[in-house]
């Protein structure tokens, strides 16, 4: 009986995360392969309530490993833009753009170090789908790095004016 217990429980546990981990992987068959020069990330994200998913955002932000100063705002003139998967009504996201690095012209305290810092282009939101993976194709040596938003359960209201 405890075998048989623990064998119910050790299963319902690999079905569980093991669904979460592959959850998406069936429609990744449907986005090519990344072009010469590109590289192809996927996110597949975790499965939540409808409407905890509804009250959410992912932030896709691309970039790359930089040294910088530590004082000014640094940027690249990439952008991430959607895409539509022709003959499939899926969405992938495309980097588009310069990767050169763009910078505010403060001047550093002298004798100040480099810093090593995360550099993106323009971000984008994209609605939470955990029944769909994300797919971005970035450029070689770019990063995809992505957050999760969620929204408050205090909703305002606006004033007349």
């Amino acid at each position: 009986m405890k075998k048989t217990v623990m064998l119910s429980g050790i299963l319902g546990f690999l079905m569980v995360f093991g669904s979460v981990s592959c959850a998406g992987h069936g429609q990744l068959k449907a986005f090519p392969e990344a072009s010469e020069g590109m590289e192809r990330f996927v996110i597949v994200l975790p499965e939540k309530a409808k409407a905890e998913e509804d009250a959410s955002m992912v932030e896709l932000m691309a970039g790359k490993m930089m040294m910088t100063d530590g004082v000014n705002l640094v940027r690249l003139g990439s952008a991430i833009e959607p895409r539509p998967l022709e003959g499939w009504g899926y969405t992938y996201y495309e980097v588009t753009g310069s990767s050169a690095m763009m910078s505010t012209m403060m001047a550093p305290p002298e004798g100040s170090p480099q810093v090593e810092a995360f550099v993106m282009g323009s971000p984008l939101k994209v609605r939470y789908n955990s029944k769909l993976p994300i797919v971005v194709y970035a450029p070689e040596g770019y990063e995809v790095r992505y957050r999760i938003w969620s929204a408050s359960k205090t909703v305002s209201t606006a004033d007349k004016k």
